[in-house]
């Protein structure tokens, strides 16, 4: 039995203490009785089942460097105790607390960052599995679930599929927001598979199995003075599927990640394991870097590096008119940026991010506000509810106070509303400096729980762009404004540079520049709730798929692509995207590697304008292949 709810407080525990430490509060006590006490007030039987978030990072300024807590791969370390000491109740609740968390955090160290609930069978078969992606959004019995330990164990997982013509998808992390992996007959995770293979100094390159998380790849690849070009905001991705969904950092210079793939080892139903490079079957491997899953299953990818870099981050609060005035400037001037737009309300925060000058060390000056003094907005519109006592409240991070804010009443402009003004004053006071390794700043705190419409749409070039990211972000705020809707900050808009993977969203030459823009909802605990904000969601997006996309030529994030419910919404957006790729090439390969269809799925079919025929060709070795179970679930 699946315990949703226990997976979502599960979540929200695990990350609590992480986001306390990336955010600069500075206390490990007041994390783990946070977490502690969420766990207590809301069910904390149902937060001992499978489930685990991904390490939260922060939009805030550290604290000094002097309190700055070591990083590992999981939870930070608890620093030295600060503050006034503990009282003796207070040592008591800490260590019942502690407890509780290990406890919990014990419970999420099975699986990924999806949820998994086993079934009693065991052995060589695979037993059905209940898998739900991160942010709950969607369940999935599957059939059979395999997680392979070897590439010849993949190999005849995919032979064995092929061979009777059972599906076959294949899963990363369980991060993308509309599970597009899902297939309720069978999945293959390549979790097991996670073996960085070489790194070759010389040429800046690592070949790493597919499921490789990201950040042990940018961990070893810090002993050899090297690193990722750009990250996305989460790393702990697997490199496959980074990769196969075109996910992305920010930088108007930068592509997206899956023009760092040099070369790739693919596992084809129909023509076994293949190796595409721009030499060896240009034109497959242009399709294949963002093959969707469809094409193959990503067995080892090689990733193209630039030498390891410390950058420098700065974050300032800014308006409409002045970003407007110093868009062009700013995208030319900074390596990274990005925007946080907080709707209904004249705000921006801006955060670039640059290189360290080698050998200097940049002063970072004092902070203006403490940590309290840039919560306290937060904290004094919670208190306005009297939903959570003082003590509890006082141990939120600001992602945890706009969690509890926004969930008291989701789906009011109004409330809603408040809670971002309270958020943008939060912003200003956390404007500063900090320095780090690139890997660590480059990714940011996406929040609890969440549905999100992520587009791409070209904006001219880094050198001469053409004004349409800003006027984009002018008609969605105008839309936000007039039609009422309870859009929860922020609108976060990011840059990259055109990828020659034919499925990019941002797909385009080297010297063009797109704008990335994402519009979110955060989902309540309470099933209601949610329910009733996934509704509005879906008018959120459908507004934004009517009125923005096609004027804009936008396409959807493919991790966060939905197909609409709405018989005509849904025939645009397949009129939108067989005009936007090469989808007759790409279905193509799909028939010439896939002949049966395994690794497809409904979702992606529909979307993709894949023709059913081609779905129950029989391959010739179909009578002489057996079935192999590899790896057990």
């Amino acid at each position: 039995m699946l315990f949703r709810q226990g997976a979502c407080l599960a979540q929200r525990a695990a990350a609590a203490s992480a986001r306390s430490w990336a955010q600069g509060e500075g206390c490990a006590v007041s994390a783990l009785d946070a977490a502690a006490a969420m766990l207590q007030r809301r069910g904390a039987a149902a937060a001992a089942k499978d489930g685990r978030r991904p390490p939260a990072q922060t939009h805030a300024p550290p604290p000094p460097p002097q309190q700055q807590p070591p990083r590992s791969k999981w939870m930070p370390e608890a620093p030295p105790p600060q503050g006034p000491p503990l009282t003796a109740a207070e040592l008591a609740a800490r260590e019942r607390n502690n407890y509780l968390l290990a406890g919990t955090m014990a419970a999420l160290s099975l699986f990924g960052y999806y949820s998994v609930t086993k079934s009693p069978a065991e052995g060589p078969e695979p037993s059905q599995e209940t898998l739900v992606n991160w942010s709950g959004t969607h369940e999935c019995q599957v059939q059979r679930f395999y997680q392979p330990e070897s590439l010849g164990e993949l190999e005849a997982l995919v032979k064995a599929a092929h061979a009777k013509g059972r599906k076959l998808r294949c899963m990363g992390s369980g991060l993308s927001p509309n599970a597009l992996a899902f297939h309720e007959e069978g999945m293959v995770s390549l979790a097991q598979m996670d073996r960085i293979l070489h790194v070759d100094e010389q040429k800046q390159q690592v070949t790493v199995q597919a499921g490789a998380r990201v950040q042990a790849v940018a961990d070893e690849l810090r002993k050899h003075g090297l690193t990722l070009q750009n990250y996305a905001s989460i790393r702990e991705q697997t490199v496959g599927g980074f990769t196969q969904v075109s996910a992305h950092g920010t930088g108007a210079a930068f592509p997206p990640v899956d023009e760092q793939v040099v070369a790739l080892k693919l596992v084809t139903p129909a023509l076994g394991t293949i190796e595409l490079s721009e030499a060896q079957d240009p034109e497959l491997f242009a399709l294949a870097k963002v093959g969707l899953g469809c094409l193959g299953v990503a067995a080892e990818v090689t990733l193209q590096c630039v030498p390891a870099h410390r950058l420098v981050e700065r974050t300032a609060v800014s308006s409409l008119r002045e970003v407007r005035k110093r868009h062009a400037d700013a995208l030319k001037a900074n390596r990274h940026l990005r925007y946080m737009w907080i709707p209904n309300t004249d705000t921006v925060v801006v955060v670039t991010c640059n290189p360290v000058p080698e050998g200097q060390d940049p002063a970072i000056p004092a902070p203006k506000f403490s940590e309290e003094q840039r919560l306290a907005p937060l904290r004094a519109l919670l208190a306005t509810r009297g939903t959570l006592p003082a003590e509890e409240v006082a141990a939120l991070s600001a992602t945890q106070l706009r969690d509890e804010l926004l969930a008291a009443a989701p789906l009011d402009a109004g409330w809603v509303k408040r809670v971002n003004v309270a958020e943008a004053e939060y912003w200003r006071r956390c404007e500063g400096v900090r320095v780090g390794w690139s890997d660590e700043l480059l990714g940011f705190d996406c929040g609890g729980q969440q549905w999100v419409l992520e587009t791409a749409f070209p904006a001219g070039t880094r050198e001469h762009p053409d004004g349409r990211d800003i006027a984009y972000m002018e008609d969605l705020l105008s839309l936000v404004s007039k039609r009422g809707v309870p859009a929860p900050a922020p609108i976060e808009q990011r840059w990259t540079a055109g990828s020659s993977a034919a499925l990019s969203p941002a797909a385009g030459p080297p010297g063009s520049l797109h704008s990335w823009v994402g519009v979110i909802m955060y989902l309540p605990e309470q099933a209601e709730a949610r329910a009733a904000v996934t509704a509005s969601f879906r008018q959120y997006a459908g507004l934004v798929s009517r009125e923005l996309t096609p004027k804009y030529n936008a396409a959807e994030h493919w991790a966060k692509i939905e197909a609409p419910e709405d018989p005509a919404d849904l025939a645009a957006m397949q009129a939108r995207l067989a005009a936007r790729y090469p989808l007759a090439a790409f279905n193509a390969a799909r028939r010439r590697l896939d002949p049966r269809n395994v690794l497809g799925s409904p979702k992606l079919d529909t979307l993709l304008g894949y023709p059913l025929a081609a779905q129950v060709q029989q391959p010739a070795s179909a009578s002489a292949a057996a079935p192999v179970a590899a790896g057990t679930a």
